[in-house]
């Protein structure tokens, strides 16, 4: 139950607001400025309602400005309702220029003022969830939204600093769910092309058939359905930053139309003839091996080497060290603000589960299991079974000190990935669609870890 303070000299008023209050607030009562300070600095009330005539002279204001001037000292976030007499209107302005929230004149009526009280406890929860935000995004921004404080990160963000005042293409690698889009955005705010757009097109997740429209745009009846003409996402990049993501994924026949604009900065819509000259900055980002797509002919050597003149590599989440637990404590601060939970932290447990999980889906995992914990925890501390990491736990035994002996931490990172792996997909029958929603990642990130540790699996399940 919410908690408010009333101080009041008068024993009749007290009675009343308390009879008035006592079923939808917690009363604490002082008739004088010293016990109401030593309540309020014990307790710390968000809602004061305060008599300004208090002993020992009743009839000057002084005791009671000087009561509110200390309170606003102590925490100045606190809501005070000067609840005075009709012949003391002019102290009742002075206490709101010293920061006090409102003013009721006597005789009290209690609906009346309650309504007085219910809007300054909504304000002051208000402003609390504002100032917690605040401090998150501050955490958070300690480079353009991102958080690390690992070597590897910090090497990203040096990169970034570097890289953005240019017009230089960059070319973002790392596994899925690791925050390419995020470095690509970092790169877009710093440059010289923020007050541009930033257009983002994951080139995996559209039909070949429709992506060369999607990026060039066409003219009317170029195609069947082509009813009228349509600008592409280079045109809507202009002056800009165009993110590519999933390059990887593009045809070879789009990688030469690519190519030819990062070569002449013009490109023409499907159907059309004419040049359109587009001043764009492309960042593409992939999760494979282009290298080795090279070296199977589906990724053109010479369109690599033009959008990989910077190349930044954002690593793992299972290679980040601490950056594990600041992100889990900042997403956990950012879904009980959203959700308005109050939970207050991790158990050991859930901290050692969170620290010891290889994290195949990366940073995007952590957020996916934090949000559900947040919102299916059942008391006030997250435990491992809300992060659903309590199964990944069993591959922990009395021979793990063994089993990971002589070897180094990245070693038995990927040796604990591997593991995992093999167990969840048995447990599943070979089942990939349910050993990846176990493991909170997706189908084709999945089958990447399959093929990297070259595990065995039922082709017809796959």
């Amino acid at each position: 139950m919410k908690q408010l303070l009333i101080v009041e000299d008068n024993s009749d008023i007290q009675t009343q607001m308390k009879w008035g209050f006592n079923k939808e607030y917690d009363i604490i009562q002082a008739s004088d400025r010293v016990t109401a300070l030593k309540l309020f600095r014990k307790k710390h009330i968000p809602v004061v309602t305060l008599d300004l005539g208090l002993p020992p002279d009743e009839d000057d204001a002084s005791e009671g400005l000087l009561c509110l001037r200390e309170i606003l000292i102590e925490a100045p976030e606190t809501k005070i309702i000067i609840v005075t007499g009709n012949n003391d209107r002019k102290n009742a302005l002075k206490a709101i220029h010293m920061g006090a929230y409102d003013y009721y004149l006597k005789p009290v009526n209690i609906n009346e003022l309650s309504v007085i009280i219910q809007r300054a406890y909504y304000l002051h929860e208000i402003e609390n969830e504002n100032r917690k935000l605040h401090t998150l995004l501050e955490h958070e921004v300690g480079f353009a939204g991102m958080i690390g404080q690992s070597p590897e990160m910090q090497k990203v963000f040096d990169t970034i600093q570097k890289v953005a005042s240019t017009d230089t293409t960059v070319l973002i690698t790392g596994d899925s769910g690791t925050g390419k889009e995020l470095v690509a955005r970092a790169i877009h705010e710093k440059s010289l092309r923020k007050k541009g757009p930033f257009i983002a097109i994951n080139c995996g997740a559209i039909p070949e058939s429709l992506l060369e429209s999607e990026l060039f745009g066409h003219e009317k009846g170029a195609f069947t359905g082509a009813y009228a003409q349509q600008n592409g996402k280079f045109e809507y990049a202009d002056k800009g930053t165009l993110f590519l993501d999933e390059i990887g994924e593009m045809s070879t026949g789009l990688q030469a139309k690519l190519l030819r604009f990062l070569q002449e900065k013009k490109i023409q819509r499907v159907g059309g003839r004419n040049d359109i000259e587009i001043d764009t900055r492309i960042i593409a980002a992939t999760n494979i091996d282009l290298v080795n797509a090279m070296k199977e002919g589906t990724f053109r050597e010479d369109l690599f080497y033009r959008i990989s003149v910077i190349s930044i590599n954002v690593p793992p989440l299972k290679e980040r060290g601490n950056d594990i637990r600041l992100l889990a404590n900042a997403f956990l601060e950012r879904y009980n603000i959203m959700f308005k939970k109050k939970i207050k932290g991790f158990s050991h447990s859930a901290l050692n589960a969170i620290e010891n999980h290889t994290w195949p889906g990366n940073v995007r995992e952590l957020e996916n299991k934090l949000q559900k914990a947040v919102i299916t925890a059942d008391s006030n501390v997250i435990e491992p079974h809300h992060l659903g990491l309590e199964k990944q736990m069993e591959i922990y035994g009395e021979n793990t000190g063994k089993r990971y002996e002589g070897i180094t931490l990245k070693e038995a990172r990927n040796k604990f990935e591997k593991d995992l792996i093999e167990i969840v997909v048995k447990r599943h029958n070979g089942n990939i669609k349910r050993a990846s929603e176990e493991l909170g990642i997706s189908r084709p990130t999945l089958y990447d870890l399959i093929d990297k540790y070259k595990l065995s699996v039922k082709d017809d399940l796959k």
